[in-house]
């Protein structure tokens, strides 16, 4: 999927006095809070949860790894349209990209990676297939795609 130039979802998201710093300006770390709610609004679109728990187990898609990159400052009152796609889809994990904009603007870019997972109490966390329930959300697990990709990052 990394050649996927159309996004799987776009949401938009008003820049509130709190989440800015002294000079007016969103402050960086509400951009990875800003991926997180439009991570969940896109699972919601299909039905889907991020964290699906019941007496202490469940499952859900914990972070890997997160990054922001940002290219112009956003501030009070601006609204930012979200915009995500799915960069890859692997066996057991899933990394999405972000664009945020302002208009024509590019303000940030961002992505999280996640895998998911079983939670039960008492043991460690344990990685899962993605089950194809989530393919209409994700795309379905291309085996070959995967493959290609992991040896030209090698």
């Amino acid at each position: 999927m990394d050649s996927e130039t159309e996004p799987r979802f776009v949401t938009t998201r008003r820049v509130e006095f709190v989440d800015t710093d002294m000079a007016g300006i969103v402050h960086f770390t509400n951009f990875f809070r800003y991926m997180e709610q439009a991570e969940a609004e896109f699972f919601r679109s299909q039905g889907h949860s991020l964290a699906l728990t019941k007496n202490g187990s469940g499952v859900g898609w914990p972070r890997v790894a997160a990054s922001a990159s940002f290219k112009a400052p956003a501030f009070h009152n601006d609204v930012l349209q979200i915009r995500i796609y799915v960069r890859r889809r692997g066996f057991k994990s899933l990394t999405l990209q972000f664009e945020f904009r302002r208009g024509e603007t590019l303000v940030a870019t961002g992505q999280i990676k996640t895998a998911y997972c079983r939670f039960r109490p008492d043991q460690p966390i344990e990685a899962l297939e993605i089950p194809p329930e989530f393919d209409a959300l994700l795309g379905p697990y291309d085996p070959v795609a995967d493959k290609e990709r992991s040896e030209k990052n090698e």
